[in-house]
């Protein structure tokens, strides 16, 4: 469907016209969702105590990218591939409470803390993909409300850029996040109270899966 979707475009220029109004509207919906507080945010926060300037900004990039995932997901119209099936929605959530805990006790579980700058910006980009891909209600949430910009007429170029756009402004914000917490004051600052921000944050992520499990069970 996408592909033929891309094909009939190529051949008709009205596809390849930007709705400016509607990318504008995406844009601040958005901002809005990337600077909300939730496991997210705590996640970066993680990597750039744990790895500091790299480790983070790796963590930002890979929430981007499984943000972005869900930002074509919701544009496109494949959200039905997530709601027809009950079970991998609940297996994805399912995951991503295990994926917290598992973070959070580690974290908690700390008797030390060492800011590693050379430690492996791999992992970071993993976490902060997994903790967005793993979060399938953001695909939902996204739906919802792009449904108030996304117009029926809407051309297939301004559909990609919408999306595309999610997924720009998702990691462009939590890379200033990493680079704002990666300053040197902020490091030092962090490297005296290492220990105790560590658990606190292993205990917000902790938190974070309480409050998820308690909202898939009562669902």
């Amino acid at each position: 469907m996408f592909h033929s979707r891309a094909y009939q475009c190529l051949a008709q220029a009205e596809c390849m016209e930007l709705a400016w109004g509607a990318l504008a509207g995406a844009a601040l919906v958005f901002s809005l969702g990337a600077v909300s507080p939730g496991p997210s945010l705590v996640m970066v926060i993680r990597n750039t105590m744990m790895g500091g300037r790299g480790r983070g900004i790796a963590c930002a990039l890979g929430h981007g990218l499984g943000f972005g995932i869900y930002a074509f997901v919701a544009v496109f119209g494949l959200i039905f591939l997530i709601e027809s099936s009950p079970m991998l929605f609940s297996i994805l959530q399912w995951c991503g409470i295990l994926f917290l805990i598992r973070i959070g006790w580690v974290m908690l579980a700390e008797k030390e803390f060492e800011i590693k700058e050379h430690e492996s910006k791999s992992d970071g980009f993993g976490e902060g993909f997994l903790i967005a891909f793993l979060n399938p209600k953001i695909a939902i949430f996204m739906l919802a409300v792009l449904s108030q910009v996304i117009e029926a007429d809407m051309g297939f170029a301004t559909e990609v850029a919408m999306a595309g756009l999610g997924m720009i402004i998702d990691a462009t914000w939590y890379v200033i996040v990493a680079l704002c917490l990666s300053n040197q004051r902020a490091l030092d600052w962090m490297d005296k109270r290492g220990l105790t921000l560590v658990q606190i944050t292993g205990a917000l992520l902790l938190g974070f899966a309480l409050w998820m499990t308690m909202d898939l069970l009562l669902a």
